[in-house]
């Protein structure tokens, strides 16, 4: 293993962007001064960073899937302006300690992210600059470029009274996710193990299934996958949105932006509560320990209130809403998930749901 300060800048740079891919419309990529790239259209700009202890543990470091996750949160705010991503800008700050080698499989992971969304829209999405610093804790910036040629970028704010509400991937997964790794879960390939004392009916070390549940959750939270593709079936929307924060947060959003009230139906959220079921009575404690029926009837509410707290404020999978008239069939990849009234806020079956998603400064 060789350290970042044992090569020197211009030799680490050499390394990692040995993994990009060049693009057609670059002419001029990563070695000037900045970059030069062919745009068609109107150019949609987007910047997000994960910052060490803030967004992420060295305790649950995975340089790769860290590099899938700066990508993938960069990639989706742009597709969800119906843009097609043009090209990465990325930025790091990492301790001189850092070994070459994971620096490789950051961009690594940040390449293949982005290969995987240039397949699912058929476009080049290439590293064409960005920096390297040092830094006592690790640091990625990454701004997303993309380009709006044929239609007029989607906003929040053109969401209408009428308007069905969809819903594209999943939300919820990457919060379940974040949970389990707080509660000690291994998510490493291998199997999920906890790290403090396990009951005997939820250890996951017992339940084959139920350890490929778990580590699947946190897989989302590590290295989320959007459904980038489902976007291009939603060119009729009229507000869309990245859920990153939170559906509560976001879907809030929307309403706030466009004037309008966004009813959603719990029973449209009842498959993506299911499938968060077993994490959720992980962490409560398992149902089938209990000693009698009502403490098995109180396991399960609390396992289905958790769940439903992950689908309606957790982010991090970076799914997709959006409002549109209403399709006698949603598009291949949505699922309709509510309707917009007239008024404000978010409700759930007519109950008002109050904005509970991530905010950086607790806001």
């Amino acid at each position: 293993m060789t350290r970042l300060s044992e090569l020197g800048e211009s030799h680490v740079l050499e390394r990692i962007l040995s993994h990009n891919r060049t693009g057609s419309q670059v002419i001029i990529g990563p070695g000037d001064d900045a970059a030069v790239t062919a745009v068609d259209g109107n150019l949609v700009s987007t910047a997000d960073m994960l910052v060490e202890n803030e967004d992420f543990t060295r305790a649950w470091l995975d340089w790769g899937r860290l590099g899938i996750k700066a990508a993938a949160q960069n990639l989706s705010d742009v597709c969800v302006m119906g843009a097609r991503p043009h090209g990465l800008l990325v930025s790091l700050a990492v301790p001189n300690s850092t070994e070459i080698e994971d620096l490789e499989a950051l961009f690594a992971g940040i390449v293949a992210e982005a290969g995987r969304a240039g397949e699912e829209l058929g476009c080049e999405i290439p590293i064409i600059g960005g920096d390297l610093s040092s830094s006592g804790l690790i640091v990625i910036a990454i701004t997303a470029l993309g380009t709006v040629a044929d239609h007029a970028a989607i906003t929040r704010s053109g969401a209408r009274p009428g308007d069905s509400i969809y819903l594209a991937g999943t939300i919820g997964r990457a919060a379940a996710g974040l949970d389990l790794l707080f509660a000690g879960v291994d998510g490493n390939a291998g199997g999920a193990r906890d790290a403090g004392d396990a009951r005997d009916a939820g250890d996951a070390r017992n339940d084959p299934q139920l350890d490929e549940s778990l580590t699947s959750l946190i897989t989302t939270q590590l290295a989320p996958q959007p459904d980038y593709a489902a976007v291009l079936n939603m060119r009729a929307a009229s507000a869309m949105i990245d859920v990153s924060d939170g559906l509560s947060t976001d879907m809030g959003r929307i309403a706030s932006a466009s004037g309008v009230h966004a009813r959603i139906d719990r029973a449209s959220l009842q498959e993506l509560i299911d499938e968060l079921l077993p994490a959720a009575r992980h962490l409560v404690g398992a149902i089938e320990g209990a000693e009698s029926d009502e403490e098995t009837a109180q396991a399960a509410a609390e396992a289905e209130e958790l769940a439903l707290a992950w689908v309606l404020n957790g982010g991090e999978d970076h799914g997709f809403v959006a409002s549109s008239a209403q399709f006698d069939t949603p598009p291949v990849g949505w699922r309709r998930i509510g309707e917009m009234r007239v008024g404000s806020g978010v409700s759930l079956d007519g109950a008002p749901v109050p904005t509970s998603g991530f905010s950086h400064f607790g806001k």
